[in-house]
């Protein structure tokens, strides 16, 4: 498949994914009441799908690299966010550990496209 816009990459895809079940994670009762909690873990998750799609927008795969980085940076936010929202108690672990495979699927897929932009530069 010929990668034409950046809603085409596989990535992006998941982590629009991704930021959905966060956002409906965060509608859970304990979870809705904690602002700062919520509202960091739904910034951290918008964040990788965001810097995903405005690196590949720059056109150039030096840039594409480094907001690729970024956003492999907020996905160990979210990880982070994550664990401390169960040890909390606002996820169950079912919950955690099916979003935190997925958060992880996503850091690996961005570290493999960060290595195969950079043998291509």
């Amino acid at each position: 498949m010929k990668i034409e816009r950046f809603e085409d990459l596989k990535v992006w895809k998941y982590a629009k994914d991704l930021a959905i079940e966060i956002y409906k994670l965060t509608l859970n009762e304990k979870f809705r009441k904690d602002f700062g909690l919520r509202e960091q873990i739904q910034r951290s998750s918008v964040s990788i799908l965001s810097n995903i799609a405005e690196g590949y927008e720059r056109n150039n795969n030096r840039e594409f690299i480094k907001f690729l980085v970024y956003a492999k940076g907020s996905a160990g936010e979210v990880r982070a966010q994550l664990h401390l929202a169960y040890s909390i108690g606002y996820t169950s672990e079912t919950e955690f550990k099916s979003i935190y495979k997925k958060v992880v699927d996503i850091s690996q897929q961005l570290s493999n496209f960060i290595k195969y932009l950079k043998g291509n530069l």
